[in-house]
């Protein structure tokens, strides 16, 4: 009998594009390590404003750089990934309060497709990203209906939370529970140093064993 698999939490905002990148990489992983992926759908504002921190957008260098950036690692890992024309309406008058007490209740009632459904809204496709998932216009509906209930509420503030006590300041956060040690890893481009953590092979951003999910 081998050793039991390793915990790692992912914390992810859909608003966030490299939650998304960091998401598909420990996707194509988690049958290749010995390893137990956690997908913990996490509040972005709320780690922004526990942290103090700012949205890279606000800073106009910074945001020229991201745009460039996310399309350059869009093409290397594999992930069609294409900021959408209204982003800064997304991010700053959207948000993703909705979209995350979704997957929260998707998460409670269906764990089974929290890794869909939240890869079929990062493609957006939101309106249809619960059928697409497999799952029944009339059962999405009730979902929806409770993302408003202090149950949705609260879970998704606890998750928000606890990223913040692992010492999140933004999106996403790898949170590698090894033996003794916790490890807090943030961003998308930490997936080698995560590997050498654990002890495992870094076979690239797309595993010759992952199966094309995309």
């Amino acid at each position: 009998m081998g050793p039991l698999p390793r915990t790692l939490e992912l914390f992810y905002d859909v608003l966030s594009p490299y939650s998304w990148l960091a998401f598909e990489v420990l996707c194509r992983y988690k049958n290749i390590w010995n390893v137990s992926l956690q997908l913990r759908p996490t509040l972005i504002a709320g780690i922004m404003k526990d942290s103090g921190n700012q949205p890279p957008a606000l800073l106009p260098r910074k945001a020229l750089y991201m745009k460039n950036d996310v399309r350059l690692l869009g093409q290397h890992l594999q992930v069609p990934i294409h900021l959408p024309k209204d982003f800064f309406f997304v991010i700053f008058e959207k948000g993703s309060l909705t979209a995350m007490r979704f997957l929260t209740v998707v998460k409670l009632e269906h764990p089974e497709l929290l890794e869909k459904v939240s890869r079929e809204l990062w493609m957006r496709v939101w309106s249809r990203a619960a059928e697409k998932a497999g799952m029944s216009t009339g059962r999405a509906r009730e979902l929806l209906e409770r993302v408003s209930t202090p149950q949705v509420k609260n879970q998704l503030k606890e998750t928000t939370d606890a990223a913040c006590r692992y010492g999140a300041f933004g999106l996403p956060v790898t949170v590698a529970h090894l033996d003794d040690e916790t490890y807090m890893l943030f961003g998308s481009d930490r997936m080698e140093l995560l590997a050498h953590l654990l002890g495992e092979k870094w076979l690239g951003p797309v595993p010759p064993a992952a199966t094309a999910r995309l």
